[in-house]
């Protein structure tokens, strides 16, 4: 399969750290609310992109004290208490990075095949998950949505990074945790792996996909 890709993206959260998604999930078991209750308050319509509090930071447009105001007055309309950075500092105490995930991400690197990280993330924690793991070793490219302000599913960030490592849409694989993010990458025509609570199976889609 050598010949037929030549380039993976990746997603960071859910994909080198656990997933802030099972995160939040797991809060809503503990708390004895539907799970998509809290995700919708927290991140909204998260396959779509939208002028929800939380699309607007991670593409930078406002600020995380903004964010978490507008999360708060939505939770408490809903006579729900929900502190979503108590929720995500509950990562920061669990398994650190995934090391299979990086020492894949370094092998296909050192083989040739081109690597970049797509993130939708927040200007506020850039500092901490950039600390996480050695992106300057891993990857050609590094996408912020709070840098470049747009966000998955957004199919002109998924444009920019194909650009960024010079690759077209149908010789790239794209990784990430979130399936409607998976789903507009294939929309485009690239090769969407799923990474679950339980990466192995990714790790072995892309042992089959991407010999090194």
């Amino acid at each position: 399969m050598r010949d037929r890709y030549d380039a993976v993206l990746f997603d960071f959260g859910g994909v080198y750290s656990a997933s802030p998604f099972s995160a939040f999930e797991t809060f809503a078991v503990e708390i004895g609310i539907p799970a998509s209750t809290v995700l919708d308050i927290v991140f909204g319509p998260y396959d779509r992109d939208t002028d929800h509090a939380w699309h607007q930071l991670e593409r930078g447009e406002i600020t995380l004290e903004q964010t978490l105001e507008a999360i708060q007055n939505n939770a408490s309309a809903a006579k729900i208490d929900i502190d979503p950075i108590q929720v995500l500092m509950r990562m920061g105490s669990g398994p650190g990075p995934r090391d299979a995930m990086l020492q894949r991400t370094r092998a296909l690197r050192g083989a040739g095949y081109r690597t970049g990280l797509v993130t939708n993330n927040i200007e506020a924690f850039r500092e901490g998950w950039r600390g996480l793991i050695p992106v300057d070793e891993l990857f050609d490219s590094i996408i912020d949505s709070s840098e470049v302000g747009m966000r998955k599913p957004d199919p002109a960030i998924y444009h920019l990074a194909l650009e960024r490592v010079d690759v077209r849409a149908e010789r790239a694989v794209f990784v990430d945790d979130y399936p409607g993010n998976i789903h507009a990458a294939e929309r485009l025509g690239m090769l969407g792996i799923l990474v679950e609570d339980d990466p192995s199976e990714a790790l072995a889609s892309l042992d089959r996909l991407l010999p090194v």
